[in-house]
């Protein structure tokens, strides 16, 4: 029950969910982890830093490629997406020593297991 109040406290407050929102992604990164193999991080922490950055390069540099690449997406009715989440993927391995991964194919598993992973965590808990 004490669980369920914190939660619901986190809900509301604007700071307390974004931090909620952090710790979901950075969990839904740490267990993607587990099922690919062609991605690694070295820990929660470097799962939780990694969500940071994420969050950062989905506002700028996301937003960027998503605005471009708007018509491919219209024609793939929404597949490319995953493709432009691959990219930042993809640059956020470049830019952290905790974070990496093999491929731009397991970018592309990346991406897609994340997407499923951050909508169940977000089901459960927001």
């Amino acid at each position: 029950m004490e669980n369920f109040i914190f939660l619901a406290f986190l809900g509301h407050a604007s700071l307390g969910l974004f931090i909620l929102k952090m710790v979901l992604n950075a969990a839904a990164l740490f267990g993607a982890t587990y099922i690919l193999r062609g991605v690694y991080i070295k820990d929660f922490t470097g799962a939780l830093i990694l969500a940071l950055v994420l969050a950062f390069l989905n506002g700028t540099l996301g937003a960027l490629l998503n605005f471009f690449a708007t018509p491919l997406t219209w024609l793939t009715l929404g597949l490319f997406a995953f493709v432009v989440d691959a990219v930042v993927l993809m640059v956020a391995d470049y830019f952290m020593k905790s974070f990496k991964i093999k491929s731009f194919i397991w970018a592309l598993a990346l991406a897609v297991v994340l997407a499923v992973f951050n909508g169940i965590l977000h089901f459960i808990f927001l």
